[in-house]
């Protein structure tokens, strides 16, 4: 199959932020258009959870990528002005170092041995590859959900570094109900006998535990009234017929039972596990003394661009509020936007009729409606 990934080395020891160290990294990345200088027409894109560097399709990988609606020639992400840089995040399992890959120390996989993850060894790591490809400044620094934690880190760790930030459906530390949810996935997929406390075969693993965990997800991704919208009550065809008394019944538990497996199949276990809790850990006002807006003091973005969904239930909009307040203190001009879409947590990876012309407008600096 068609690879457009490149990597990068960043040489050991490479600190974690929470303790611990990597002898080395390996950091994945894909980019669109051409760099200018060292950096000034760059946008560095930090991804969420799940997905790789394959942000937009590309001559050495045409297949569809997870934002195609956003970056390309005259999108909203403009790549004939733009350098856009995906980075798949440390602890992915997608070419960067993670619990995954091969420790060089010991030459067997890092596993459950590998340091706990932050969302600030992310934000670093990325700082690390664009040093490694001679990007000292970058015009902005953007991401999504967990990239969008990402970027928030990386404004205060790298001040001086960028220009303008975008952030979307993130927030500035995670919320109780979130971490409960997040919590509860990875009580699924570690009570799974096969996780085999980390130490499966590759390939092997949790899959039953991971399908719970992704389904899980799934709900926290979408709305209610979307799956009203979208399943209603269609019933799947030759299901009462089951011997199963509790077979499938519904069109939306096909769908979620598709799309776990899938996911499952794809991602790795462990690297799930780290890169979940990294999202529960981040709390921006450790970089102010426990001060949300000692930290945010930090942050020198010119501009910013904030955005939330109304039927966001895992990001929800009064922290979408909370970051653009904060980036306001910290001086940057925000333009925030509360967007009305029912496709809840995910609409930024769905909705281009609401996220492209508003991302459009915040890249050519002009004034939103």
């Amino acid at each position: 199959m068609p690879d457009a990934r490149r990597f990068t080395e960043l040489q050991g020891p490479v600190p974690m932020y929470r303790g611990g160290e990597l002898p080395s990294v390996t950091i994945a990345y894909e980019t669109w258009g051409e760099l200018r200088g060292r950096g000034d027409n760059a946008l560095l894109l930090f991804t969420g959870l799940s997905p790789s560097a394959h942000a937009a399709s590309s001559a050495a990988d045409p297949s569809p990528g997870w934002w195609e609606y956003m970056i390309g020639p005259g999108k909203p992400i403009d790549t004939e002005r733009f350098f856009v840089i995906s980075l798949n995040s440390l602890g992915s399992c997608f070419g960067s170092t993670g619990p995954a890959s091969i420790d060089p120390s010991t030459g067997q996989l890092y596993r459950i041995d590998f340091p706990k993850l932050s969302v600030e060894d992310i934000a670093a790591a990325a700082r690390g590859a664009c040093h490694a490809l001679g990007i000292d400044h970058v015009h902005t620094v953007a991401g999504a959900s967990l990239g969008g934690m990402d970027a928030l880190a990386y404004a205060v760790m790298y001040p001086g570094t960028y220009r303008d930030i975008v952030s979307i459906s993130a927030a500035a530390q995670a919320t109780p109900f979130a971490i409960a949810l997040r919590s509860i996935q990875r009580e699924a997929v570690r009570a799974d006998p096969a996780w085999a406390g980390g130490h499966y075969a590759p390939g092997q693993g949790p899959k039953d535990g991971m399908r719970v965990a992704r389904q899980l997800g799934i709900l926290t991704y979408r709305s209610a009234p979307e799956w009203l919208q979208r399943f209603d009550r269609e019933r799947i065809e030759g299901s009462d017929a089951s011997p199963d008394p509790f077979a499938m019944a519904f069109q939306v538990q096909s769908y979620m039972d598709a799309n776990a497996r899938k996911f499952a199949d794809r991602f790795d276990a462990n690297c799930y596990l780290y890169l979940s809790q990294a999202m529960d850990l981040f709390d921006l006002a450790e970089h102010g003394a426990g001060s949300l807006e000692s930290a945010i003091r930090k942050v020198d973005a010119r501009r910013a661009l904030v955005a939330g969904v109304t039927t966001d239930w895992l990001f929800p909009l009064w922290q979408q509020r909370q970051v653009a307040e904060l980036l306001e203190h910290a001086g940057a001009a925000v333009s925030y936007h509360e967007l009305d879409s029912i496709q809840g947590h995910d609409a930024f990876l769905v909705d281009s009729d609401r996220f492209a012309p508003m991302m459009a407008a915040f890249l050519a600096g002009m004034p939103e409606a």
